[in-house]
């Protein structure tokens, strides 16, 4: 199939629609088979679930073109594994995890033209997502949901490399401990709008949300997790019951244990260690790390060694393997990537 004239090299993140989506209705206590179409318009009550109390989960993931032309996908397995998840606590009948993976399959085999080629930094991003659409006023739980996958092929995050960016420490809470902050809900990420709106007014890149309860320890940004890397070279991140557990950080840690033989540790990290780090990242599907050279807390800035110039050196290797084994230039651990045949 031919790709589609699109001037890959200079794709912003953003969305081009594609050709074809996936659809599959849950009623009466069961999903049906699920289609490939073409309508990207979704119809729905006034009153619909989603529209009155917000219960809608999403999932995102990207399909590559590695060296050698074949289309995969990144681990897809953990991306229906955590859906399963979401569902499960946000009362919605739980897609089943192999008929997940096949949809996404089908979304990005029915869009193959629109994933960008080898080397150009492009690739395509995969958003399946679930909402209760039937009309409810009452306060409780749909009975009818719809779950979908749409494409879109996206840029690189980052234009012209990966420079440190400045983050600032919020004054707002992202989650509340035994709240839905470890599921990907769309209430999660209404409720960080406010406040990266006011970070980036006031000059900086994202926020760092400490944890609710006592406001000491880190958690994460409205969209990714932390990495950090002590002086001596070990890999911590934070471990909290109120965070999303990101499948690009787990798959760093294990590239950073197995594939560069470095120490790794996921604990309670404390607000007042920040400045003994060597360096910091951000982790997340759609830039794998976002390097952080300085962190804004209320006056006080906290510079890591790293700088502001480029990715620490710790950060970089990490990336560059973890990118390597998504683009097939370094072979994978078993069962990571799924060939889109």
């Amino acid at each position: 199939m031919a790709k589609k004239n699109i001037d890959w090299e200079n794709l912003s993140f953003g969305y081009i629609k594609t050709d074809k989506r996936y659809v599959s209705n849950y009623s009466e206590g069961k999903w049906d088979d699920g289609a490939i179409i073409e309508d990207d318009m979704i119809t729905m009550s006034e009153c619909a679930c989603v529209l009155q109390y917000a219960q809608t989960i999403f999932e995102g993931l990207k399909a590559y073109t590695t060296s050698d032309g074949k289309i995969v996908l990144f681990r897809p397995d953990l991306n229906a594994e955590r859906l399963a998840a979401s569902a499960r606590r946000m009362e919605m009948p739980v897609f089943p995890e192999d008929k997940f993976i096949d949809a996404v399959v089908q979304t990005v085999k029915a869009n193959a033209d629109y994933v960008p080629p080898y080397g150009t930094g492009a690739t395509l991003y995969v958003r399946p997502y679930m909402f209760g659409i039937n009309p409810v006023i009452g306060v409780k739980p749909a009975d009818d949901f719809q779950f979908r996958v749409f494409t879109t092929p996206v840029g690189p995050y980052f234009k012209g490399g990966a420079k440190p960016i400045t983050i600032k420490i919020s004054d707002f809470d992202r989650a509340a401990p035994h709240g839905t902050g470890n599921i990907k809900a769309g209430l999660n990420y209404a409720m960080s709008l406010h406040a990266i709106v006011t970070a980036h007014d006031e000059g900086f890149a994202e926020n760092m949300y400490l944890d609710a309860q006592t406001r000491t320890k880190v958690e994460e940004t409205g969209g990714a997790n932390f990495l950090f890397v002590t002086k001596d070279n070990k890999i911590v991140t934070p471990k909290s019951n109120s965070i999303l557990p990101s499948i690009t950080r787990r798959s760093l840690m294990y590239v950073a244990k197995e594939y560069l033989g470095l120490e790794v540790e996921e604990r309670e990290v404390y607000k007042d260690e920040l400045k003994d780090f060597a360096e910091c990242g951000l982790c997340g599907t759609a830039a794998v790390i976002s390097p952080v050279g300085k962190i804004y807390d209320h006056g006080d800035e906290i510079c890591f060694p790293s700088g502001m110039e480029e990715m620490g050196p710790t950060t970089k290797k990490l990336y560059e393997t973890l990118t390597g084994i998504q683009m097939g230039s370094i072979e994978a651990p078993e069962g990571w990537i799924k060939v889109v045949e």
